[in-house]
């Protein structure tokens, strides 16, 4: 005859076994469903917030320790063409234009990519006329939340860039963001990706462009651009900015349109 207390431990067991397996289930769905987000959610040192289903990615001023070795001990130096305090701001258009948009960025944003995506030529249009400057300010912080280097490593290549010339800096900027790997990948890490994709920008590929990309030349500079978004107060990318007012980037779930946009720019510069 079969003992009643070694059945009810069977039973116990099956029934424990099987709540195990439910509650792996369970934590699996829910890690499916995080994956599909378009954006992670990380430490507190970087925090992707959500307003009203739109997705800013928040960054700490802790992050400017957050440098490479070869950053903190190779000697600085300073593309051509860099402008502002220590060489940290890119200026995108006339420099003596009389209105300035500053647009904060990072490479790996995802959101800053659905930003340009949207306005990004609608920004370069509105340098045209010589009312308004941009001036890009870069930041590397999702490096430490998301792990990896690929802000940092794509900020150094876009130094490179810089160096020959503004327009091959905005060129290449655009290709970055129309190649943007999902924020968990660190596909711009990978010194030959960033010199593949350069290769789309006509004449960007020179000796010295190649050299100062595979031998992190602007590394230095890049961790001061970074360092510099980092003290500006700003901790949210992307945010821009114009003549020192905030533009609304966002309705709701979509980036506002192009006309939207402009209409927001000139009424911050007084230019309707």
């Amino acid at each position: 005859m079969t003992s009643p207390p070694m059945s009810q431990d069977k039973n116990k067991k099956r029934v424990s076994a099987r709540e195990r397996i439910q509650e792996a289930q369970r934590r699996e769905k829910q890690a499916a469903k995080r994956r599909q987000r378009i954006v992670v959610t990380v430490s507190a040192v970087v925090v992707l917030a959500l307003a009203g289903g739109v997705a800013v990615a928040i960054g700490s001023a802790s992050d400017k320790n957050d440098k490479s070795s070869a950053a903190a001990t190779a000697p600085l130096v300073i593309p051509a063409n860099a402008s502002g305090p220590d060489g940290t701001v890119i200026t995108y258009g006339k420099a003596d234009a009389p209105h300035t948009m500053a647009v904060y960025e990072d490479f790996r944003c995802p959101v800053c990519k659905h930003f340009e995506a949207a306005n990004g030529e609608t920004v370069k249009k509105l340098t045209e006329d010589g009312q308004i400057k941009v001036e890009f300010h870069l930041a590397a912080f999702l490096d430490k939340g998301l792990g990896g280097k690929g802000s940092r490593t794509a900020l150094a290549a876009v130094g490179a860039a810089l160096n020959e010339g503004v327009d091959k800096f905005k060129a290449f900027h655009d290709v970055l963001y129309a190649n943007q790997p999902d924020e968990r990948e660190d596909a711009f890490g990978d010194v030959n990706h960033i010199l593949d994709l350069a290769g789309q920008v006509p004449g960007l590929k020179t000796d010295a462009f190649v050299k100062a990309v595979t031998d992190k030349t602007y590394a230095p500079w890049a961790a001061k651009v970074a360092d510099a978004f980092n003290d500006s107060g700003v901790t949210g990318t992307p945010t821009v900015k114009v003549d020192g007012k905030q533009i609304t980037l966002f309705a709701g779930n979509a980036v506002v349109p192009p006309e939207q946009f402009t209409a927001q720019v000139k009424q911050a510069a007084g230019l309707q």
